[in-house]
């Protein structure tokens, strides 16, 4: 496949919606993940024994589905730019027929996706990493513009991090962004097998979605939405100990940020 380290992560995240899409409670369905899925030769092993790992990704689709289709019923002619994409498949699940979206990743992420996920009309791939500035070019704005950062953060270093805000500030009068963020403490202490088996390793975040106001103050913070909201949704008795402050502190968040 030629996927090097954190490029074989859109592999885990895509199996796991196209696995729990053919649960029989599934609380999204995903048909675009299942077919692709069918598609691709790959030992998913680790991400199938990795309940973790497939627990965050749950939790983290809903909660997006939720915040983003919000977004699209109030500004349903929105642009939607996807940063560090790899297989998502969420315009399949979300389109209302008028939304553009463009995908952005590493150029040996993009062909891969390309092979299994065509574009479309209004879909389109950028391979750009997400800190060369280019990819803003390529983008044809609208009024209402939505960055989606999901499943990258914490993988990049702090100036990155600033990179990317950097960009989407230079080239974009207004928008909404959606970013995931590990808290410190998980960045440190979280064991994912099936991640550590992409030689991948977390080595950034954040306690609140608020600093990141110290990496580009154009930006305003609204709020984090954190994934335990999701998880809640996906497995219900977990509402018993996820409300626990120490463990509600060591989930990702959404930071919702905006110009």
């Amino acid at each position: 496949m030629n996927l090097e380290g954190v490029e074989k992560t859109m592999l885990l995240t895509i199996y796991t919606k196209a696995k729990h899409s053919q649960e029989k409670n599934h609380k999204f369905y995903d048909s675009k993940a299942i077919e692709v899925i069918s598609k691709i030769d790959y030992d998913f092993t680790m991400a199938e024994k990795d309940k973790m790992m497939q627990m965050g990704v749950i939790g983290r689709t809903i909660v997006l589905d939720s915040m983003v289709s919000e977004y699209i019923s109030k500004h349903p002619d929105c642009t939607i730019v996807n940063i560090a994409s790899g297989m998502d498949t969420r315009f399949n699940r979300l389109d209302n027929g008028k939304i553009k979206w463009y995908n952005v990743d590493l150029e040996n992420s993009a062909k891969f996706r390309l092979e299994y996920l065509p574009d479309t009309e209004r879909v389109t791939t950028l391979a750009y990493s997400a800190m060369d500035s280019k990819w803003a070019s390529e983008i044809e704005a609208s009024e209402d513009m939505l960055f989606i950062i999901e499943g990258l953060t914490m993988y990049l270093t702090e100036q990155d991090n600033s990179e990317i805000l950097r960009i989407i500030d230079d080239n974009f009068d207004s928008c909404t962004i959606f970013t995931e963020i590990m808290p410190p403490v998980s960045v440190e202490n979280t064991k994912e097998v099936s991640v550590e088996e992409t030689n991948s390793e977390f080595i950034w975040g954040l306690k609140s979605g608020r600093e990141l106001t110290g990496l580009n103050r154009h930006f305003r913070w609204v709020k984090d939405v954190n994934l335990f909201d999701g998880v809640n949704v996906y497995k219900p008795i977990y509402r018993l100990f996820t409300w626990f402050p120490l463990l509600k502190k060591r989930m990702d968040y959404i930071a919702v940020l905006e110009k």
